[in-house]
């Protein structure tokens, strides 16, 4: 039996319906109903819905449709979270169909799929596709001149290059002077590009080029222009329909924070119990870092300083005249966490709720580096930065085997795998997320932490397939500025280069066609934007799968080599390629390609 023909289902409109029309979440206690789709051929003759009550399994029948190939049954939506499998029995085989895919034994319920009652995140987030900035590196306007360089920082031309090691006391202090009026001339590139989300790292006074050791909430630091520049882009991005993130570290502030310097010297102050102080005056920090003192959001006047209600830094910068749509949480997988303390969920959603409260439609994304299962399912974070279901398993494809690129986080290399060990990756850890946070999760070649992609992969061919998959697979596409002109950098640190402005022949003018193809046919297909997946062939150097909606599927092929043709693969139209070929599906290829093909 072909891929195609396995029995399928995921969370996607094609297979699960709320109830309460299209893209809409269920509310607690409503019917929704599940479908899965079967082989005419396969003998399958009865399938279970498998739901748990408080805990307790419960079985429902499906019924078979008289075409043979789909099979419906409904369950109610007992929780919050409510998770589902199904058992197929083919006489005395039977199997479970999982999240993960089809297993022929008991597995945990980790990999069940999840139906979820809270509000789903905003349609403009789903459909969008984000251009991340680090602001002291992509553009400098004419005003950053005039601003004197502050004494902590090394003064470095923007043709510089970067200091990167960690190792050394320079990295963080390096400053090109990018600001945001330098943004703000240049959107018209973020739209060559197709993006329309606008995510900077953060823009409030540090004493580094990072600025994620804010010395303040209550202001942007003046090296990048000041409140008046945040704002003008603020207005800038939105004259264009579009949407504007912050990056809030909840987790820690500098340790130049006004709070902190309180906290450090006078130890009756209300801002002592912002901070994790021990005997002696030392403190806790992110990762042993001194500049960065941890925030203990067991304090409920930090928790009402920070992210809870309308007078919090959550909440100051969604009003005019800044009015972010949103933020991105630095570090949400430890905010709120250490040792037995475990707060973090109730961090999520006190930001989830300060947010909305300013706008119906904030999006509140957490950087989560690692494994973000069960922190995405609720009312906290509506999804997160997906590095572990996205990054990995494509860096892991696609590397080449003599890049200089260093792991992220590992003290080994990241290894090369084939499209068997690609997919299964990406099953189980769609499978562990659920599909709505995974379709919710930002899709990321690399950012400001990482490795860049062209590093990664070492040719242009190959970047163009990784950039076909971010903006093909579900997910929310997460463009690093520079990635569509091809810099490069082995590691987070050199990964901030600046953008060459005044040297555009050095730019890979074809890769940023591609993206800019890429965005637009994302745009107009909403399969690629919510539609279900399906994969359809899987070999170790290429991989094809459908992307299912009812107004329209789409075929998906990548191929990291040259091969053969691919038989058994649907026939459709060719939308776009990466590669100059216009074959029809599965044909035979001679090198790294993706294509993409409406199905008639």
């Amino acid at each position: 039996m072909t891929l195609l023909g396995q029995p399928h289902h995921d969370g996607s409109r094609v297979y699960l319906d709320s109830g309460r029309g299209p893209d809409t979440s269920p509310e607690l206690g409503d019917l929704v109903t599940l479908r899965v789709r079967t082989d005419p051929t396969d003998p399958v003759e009865e399938i279970w819905i498998r739901t748990t009550y408080d805990a307790e399994p419960v079985f429902h029948p499906m019924l078979r449709h008289d075409d043979g190939t789909w099979w419906h049954g409904t369950i109610s939506v007992h929780s919050p979270v409510t998770h589902y499998r199904f058992l197929l029995c083919r006489g005395a085989i039977q199997q479970w169909l999982t999240g993960a895919g089809l297993v022929d034994h008991d597995v945990p319920d980790a990999y069940d799929f999840k139906v979820s009652a809270f509000p789903d995140a905003p349609d403009w987030s789903r459909d969008g596709i984000i251009y991340q900035v680090f602001p002291d590196r992509f553009a400098r306007s004419e005003a950053a001149d005039a601003r004197p360089t502050p004494a902590w920082a090394v003064p470095a031309e923007w043709d510089d290059e970067v200091i990167f090691e960690p190792a050394d006391p320079r990295t963080p202090l390096q400053l090109f002077g990018g600001d945001l009026d330098g943004l703000t001339e240049h959107l018209d590139h973020v739209a060559e590009v197709g993006a329309d989300i606008v995510y900077t790292t953060p823009v409030f006074p540090g004493e580094s080029n990072h600025r994620y050791n804010a010395s303040t909430f209550t202001r942007i630091d003046p090296l990048l222009g000041g409140d008046e520049a945040y704002a003008k882009l603020s207005a800038a991005v939105h004259e264009r329909g579009w949407r504007i993130l912050g990056d809030l570290t909840t987790n820690h502030t500098g340790d130049t924070h006004e709070w902190f310097v309180t906290a450090a010297t006078d130890p009756r102050s209300p801002e002592r119990g912002f901070y994790y102080f021990r005997d002696g005056g030392h403190y806790e920090t992110w990762m042993g870092h001194s500049t960065l003192p941890k925030l203990n959001h067991a304090d409920p006047a930090l928790r009402a300083k920070m992210v809870e209600g309308p007078d919090s830094v959550v909440a100051r910068w969604l009003r005019p005249p800044f009015e972010l749509d949103g933020w991105r949480i630095d570090v949400a997988n430890m905010t709120g966490r250490l040792g037995a303390v475990d707060l973090t969920h109730e961090v999520a959603r006190a930001v989830r709720r300060t947010t909305e409260a300013e706008r119906a439609d904030a999006l509140v994304i957490g950087e989560h580096n690692h494994d973000a299962t069960g922190d995405v399912d609720g009312d906290g974070w509506h999804g997160a930065m997906n590095y572990s279901g996205f990054s990995w398993p494509v860096w892991s494809w696609l590397r080449d085997p003599g890049s200089p690129a260093r792991a992220f986080g590992r003290p080994v290399p990241v290894p090369r795998r084939d499209g068997h060990a690609l997919v299964r990756a990406l099953q189980d850890w769609q499978g562990t997320l659920g599909w709505r946070a995974t379709s919710n999760g930002w899709n990321i070649l690399g950012s400001h932490d990482s490795a860049r992609i062209r590093t990664v992969v070492g040719s242009a061919a190959v970047h163009r397939v990784a950039a076909g998959l971010q903006f093909t697979m579900p997910g929310v596409p997460m463009v690093f500025a520079g990635d569509e002109i091809g810099l490069e950098g082995v590691l987070g640190e050199d990964s901030r280069r600046t953008m060459p402005w005044h040297r555009r022949d050095s730019w890979d003018h074809d890769t940023l066609a591609t993206y800019s193809a890429l965005a637009r046919v994302r745009r107009e297909h909403v399969a690629l934007r919510r539609g279900g997946l399906r994969w359809a062939h899987v070999s170790p150097d290429a991989v094809a799968y459908l992307r299912e909606h009812p107004e329209g599927t789409l075929l998906v092929i990548a191929r990291r080599a040259g091969g053969p043709a691919i038989a058994d693969l649907p026939a459709g139209d060719l939308v776009l390629s990466t590669a100059e070929i216009d074959a029809e599906p599965g044909a035979a290829s001679s090198g790294p390609v993706l294509t993409i093909h409406r199905l008639h």
